[in-house]
């Protein structure tokens, strides 16, 4: 189920509700990141001095919603039913015209990792990107170790394309990632293809 209005945007799966992040989030996302932190820490961009603040995710939300209005990215927070804050999966770069695709990034609390959030999350974000923004392809990247992303990714249909080297910088170096795509149309592998 989608909501229309944009500030009340969620996302509904069976065991979670997708939705921009609210000031209110503030203690939740801190505490769970603050707890996190060695689990999240080698997968990430180092974290910034400011990382945890209140003005840092002040201006997080603030850009949650103006990149949704813009239809530029689609940054949300994973909610169990319960209420409680499990992660977050940002829909990010989307390039509409001959493109139509858009990139996934996303993390995980460590108390909720493993317990299928994620694969359900990836599911119903991807499914929202086909059918509703008519995206055609949505791309992911994670390091080659990473072998929780990297399951998740192709768990939720997903297909290995290759290396991209020097990727993005990591725990404060510049790493080679591996590229995932999903694509609407996915013909790969079919033989049927006129």
């Amino acid at each position: 189920m989608i909501m229309a209005r944009r500030r009340s945007f969620r996302l509904d799966a069976e065991r979670i509700v997708l939705r921009l992040p609210q000031h209110t989030d503030f203690t939740a996302w801190s505490t769970l990141r603050a707890e996190s932190r060695e689990f999240l820490t080698p997968w990430e961009p180092v974290w910034a001095p400011d990382h945890l603040t209140r003005k840092s995710f002040t201006n997080r939300v603030y850009w949650a919603a103006r990149a949704s209005r813009q239809g530029s990215a689609w940054p949300l927070f994973i909610m169990r039913r319960d209420g409680v804050l499990v992660g977050a999966i940002t829909l990010d770069n989307i390039r509409r015209g001959p493109a139509q695709s858009g990139t996934i990034g996303y993390w995980i609390g460590q108390p909720h990792a493993r317990m299928g959030y994620m694969a359900e999350a990836i599911g119903v974000l991807v499914h929202h990107a086909f059918t509703t923004l008519d995206l055609s392809r949505i791309e992911a990247a994670c390091l080659p170790e990473n072998a929780a992303s990297r399951g998740v990714l192709e768990k939720s249909g997903f297909k290995y394309e290759g290396v991209a080297q020097s990727y993005l910088q990591i725990a404060g170096r510049w790493r080679n990632h591996v590229l995932y795509s999903n694509l609407r149309l996915d013909r790969r592998g079919r033989t049927d293809i006129r």
